[in-house]
């Protein structure tokens, strides 16, 4: 089964759409679209009749509404209707489901919480913003970051993990746990800023690696062939 990506173009790259049931990591640069493509995700997902979820630790709701009002993708609709769980990890709520900062937090303890979240509300998308998320929740021994992307990757849901990594020939742990990395890239030349998408892995796709055009515009973002747009 193939599951839409939300963006003009992205899933004509992936052999018609996202392997469903998968984890994906989004990694890039600050400001080159990661938070907005996955946004999109979201929002094609509650059109669809999806359940969604969506993990931040960078942004409140109100400020991702915000930076989102001016596309027209309807993701405040999306968060309105129903179908979205947004979860703020340094909200209240969000203290209260992860724990309180300074707490120890046991790499089970997390993962059953949010596994079976997903699972007892038969969530079908998840997007966690970031893998900062998953430091600040997780002790950092015993590879508990790959014990948790492990059992996140059996949940059933498809998922987007946004990533800070800023070098495509770099390799995190979960590049490798992942059955697709999406690399986002923002670099200047003589005419301007130029941005670009390119699907660095995508595992059971038939894929085109090539760095792709990548545009903002009123919907969105936008992928086109060709060079990367100029902001």
């Amino acid at each position: 089964m193939r599951v839409s990506s939300g963006v003009s173009g992205f899933d004509d790259l992936v052999d018609g759409g996202l392997p469903s049931e998968r984890l994906y990591v989004v990694c890039g640069p600050p400001g080159s679209g990661k938070t907005t493509f996955s946004a999109q995700f979201i929002a094609e997902g509650a059109a669809t009749g999806d359940r969604c979820l969506f993990i931040s630790m960078h942004e409140s709701r109100a400020d991702l509404e915000r930076d989102m009002e001016a596309y027209e993708f309807g993701f405040a609709e999306a968060l309105d209707s129903g179908s979205v769980t947004f979860l703020d990890a340094f909200s209240s709520e969000g203290k209260r489901f992860f724990g309180m900062p300074g707490d120890r937090r046991d790499v089970n303890s997390v993962t059953n919480r949010i596994s079976s979240f997903i699972e007892s509300r038969d969530i079908d998308r998840v997007v966690i913003d970031s893998t900062m998320l998953l430091r600040y929740l997780l002790d950092d021994t015993d590879n508990t970051t790959m014990r948790f992307l492990s059992a996140l990757k059996r949940t059933g849901a498809t998922t987007y993990l946004i990533s800070e990594m800023t070098d495509p020939s770099a390799y995190a742990d979960e590049h490798f746990l992942a059955h697709g990395v999406v690399f986002f890239h923002n670099y200047m030349e003589d005419d301007g800023m130029r941005r670009g998408l390119q699907v660095v892995k995508m595992r059971g796709a038939d894929v085109d690696t090539d760095i792709q055009a990548l545009a903002f515009t009123d919907d969105g973002l936008v992928v086109g062939d060709g060079p990367a747009a100029t902001h």
